[in-house]
This record gives structure tokens, C-alpha cells and sequence, in this order.
């Protein structure tokens, strides 16, 4: 009939187990990409294979292949003479504050990816997936390999930039005299939280060699004089001197053993009526798509901790001595998750 829209027409089911099986694909073209730096060198006017493979010291012919079926997916752009462009998704792996170029780097080639290859021996033994290929957990590994861990450094700074706004949107941290951030990494979440607070002073908690890695970063910033650092290790103590604890993506590292040791540790450096606050994706408890059911398989290969689900989350507080008080979505894959020492 006039005037009717035809209906969209389904995609055949093998065809699309072809588009999951394939999305591997475009995901090492990203990882190929983000390495180069490709983003940065298209940003501000587009180039052909030949210039980029120059200035990136590789193969034209073969990267040109890499863009072309990068720009058929939209990620960059093809123009009619072969010059590739900058897009809103290829401007997320440019350089700088809030980049997710480190995030595709450490997730698409440098220690998730052989991990996810060995995804069939976790699920045939429980064991951790990252072990299995690298023969050490990938927290040794990361001590062991500076450059990488730097990498990993430079992706969760880049994953909190990104989720800051969403936080700040939903969850507000005034009334907090001082606030310890427990697994800290390079301070930008105790940063964006100091600077929307600039009653508050803070302390930042990590690994010595953490630390080290953030302090250059914390002292260009205009919280520095109102932050702490401290080195240690989250498994023996945690430093006492704040009203509340913030944990961003740590909790989900370990097991429910490991989890309510570090939670425990928590509660013996807090005062009375101290807040614990985890920054966690929470699973639904239906069979709906969120992105934390998928996680969930990246702490399985990574480090053998989990996602959990409200319930769970409450049953880690029970058992730490805390009582969760509530749990706060925002606009990220990411909640809030709040809690008070009993």
C-alpha cells in the first residue's frame, strides 16, 4: 500500500553466528589501530595508507587492507581517494584524558587476548585462564613488566575518566571529611571526587609501585596538596585517617575469600558508622543482555574474581561486618554501591 514502509528484513540466523563469530576480527583491527596510534595521526585532516605506513613504520599495502575494513564498519573513514579520516568512535582511541586507546591496547593484544584463548580451560577446571598462558597471575606478570602495567595503568585511567561523569551524576560524596581510595591505581577517581569537593582531602592506596607510577600525575594537579599517597598492600592493612573508603573495579578482582579479606581490612581502618563504597558492575538477576555478564568471563580468564549480583553483594557486606544501604545505577555499565560499618 502507498505510503507503507517495507518491513526491515531479518537477518538469516547463520548469518548472523557469521557476525559473531567474525566480531573478533574487527576487534584486532581496533587493537592494530589503537597501537599505531593511528587515531592521533588522522585526527586532524585524513591520510592515505601510504602516509600513515610511513609514519608508523609499517607495511602500506597491508594496513591499507586493515583501514578499509575498519572504515566498511564505520570506525573510520574512506573517502574516494583512498584517504582514511577521523570519526567520533576513532576519537576515543586519540591520546589524552579520558582515551580508550590503553583500554584496547591491554584488552585486544597485549595480556587479555592470549588470556581469552585459553577461556576452554577455565570453564573445564576453574582455573584462572591468564595463569594457564603466562604461567603467573597477571598481577606478578605486571610487576614483572613495567611497560605493560603501564599500559593496564593508562587504561584504567582512561575507563575512569569515562565513568567520572556518570558517577558524579548520580552519587554525591559530600559529607565526606576524608576519603580513602583502596586500589587507587594513578588517583583519577579520588581527583575528580576531590575536585567536585574542595572541603575534602584524600588518600590514595595502592601497591608501592602504583604509587610511584601516579605521583608525577597527582602533582600536576590542583588537588595534589589534599592527597596522601601511600604504598602498601590491601591484603595485610589499609590506612586508617578517613570516614569512608571508595573502591573502584577491585572487588570484582578476587574471589569471595580474597574479597571479604580486603573488606575486612576495610573495616578495621574505618570509625564507627564508616562508609565502604565499591564502584562495581552490578549482574541482573534475569536473563537480560548487560554488558557485566560479559566482565564477569574477563575476571574469570583474568584474575579468577566475578561479577556479582545484588545479592551477592550483600552477602560479601554481611560478612566483612558492614550493612549495604543501597545501590546506585548510573548511565555507565557501573553502580555504586553503598555500605556502613556495623
Amino acid at each position: 500500500m502507498e505510503g507503507q514502509t517495507a518491513p526491515a528484513r531479518e537477518i538469516p540466523p547463520p548469518i548472523q553466528m557469521l557476525q559473531i563469530i567474525s566480531g573478533f576480527w574487527v576487534a584486532r583491527c581496533v587493537y592494530v589501530t589503537a597501537k599505531l596510534g593511528i587515531a592521533d595521526l588522522i585526527k586532524d585532516a585524513p591520510k592515505t595508507a601510504e602516509e600513515l605506513a610511513e609514519a608508523t613504520g609499517t607495511h602500506g599495502p597491508s594496513l591499507f587492507r586493515v583501514l578499509r575494513a575498519l572504515a566498511g564498519v564505520g570506525v573510520i573513514t574512506q573517502d574516494d581517494k583512498n584517504r582514511f579520516g577521523s570519526t567520533p568512535l576513532s576519537q576515543t582511541l586519540c591520546s589524552g584524558p579520558g582515551s580508550m586507546r590503553a583500554f584496547a591496547m591491554t584488552e585486544l593484544g597485549e595480556e587479555h587476548y592470549p588470556a581469552w584463548g585459553e577461556l576452554l580451560y577455565s570453564v573445564r577446571t576453574g582455573g584462572i585462564a591468564f595463569d594457564k598462558a603466562f604461567g603467573e597471575p597477571c598481577w606478578e606478570f605486571f610487576r614483572k613488566n613495567p611497560e605493560n602495567a603501564q599500559i593496564f595503568n593508562d587504561a584504567m585511567s582512561g575507563m575512569t575518566a569515562q565513568a567520572n561523569e556518570a558517577i558524579h551524576a548520580v552519587y554525591d560524596f559530600a559529607g565526606i571529611n576524608t576519603i580513602i581510595d583502596v586500589g587507587g591505581g594513578h588517583g583519577g577517581l579520588i581527583t575528580g571526587i576531590l575536585k567536585k569537593n574542595p572541603s575534602m582531602r584524600g588518600i590514595l592506596f595502592d601497591a608501592p609501585e602504583v604509587i610511584e607510577g601516579a605521583r608525577a600525575s597527582l602533582q600536576k594537579s590542583d588537588v595534589a596538596d589534599r592527597v596522601q599517597l601511600v604504598g602498601g598492600d590491601f591484603f595485610k592493612t589499609v590506612p586508617e585517617g578517613g570516614d569512608a573508603i571508595v573502591m573502584k573495579w577491585i572487588i570484582h578482582d578476587w574471589n569471595d575469600e580474597q574479597s571479604v579479606a580486603i573488606m575486612k581490612n576495610c573495616r578495621h581502618a574505618l570509625p564507627e558508622n564508616g562508609k565502604l563504597i565499591l564502584i562495581e558492575a552490578v549482574v541482573p538477576a534475569t536473563s537480560e543482555p548487560h554488558f557485566s555478564k560479559f566482565i564477569d568471563l574477563n575476571m574469570l580468564v583474568m584474575t579468577g574474581g566475578r561479577e556479582r549480583t545484588e545479592e551477592e553483594f550483600r552477602e560479601l557486606y554481611d560478612a566483612s561486618g558492614f550493612r549495604l544501604t543501597r545501590i546506585v545505577p548510573t548511565e555507565s555499565p557501573f553502580s555504586v554501591i553503598d555500605g556502613v560499618k556495623v
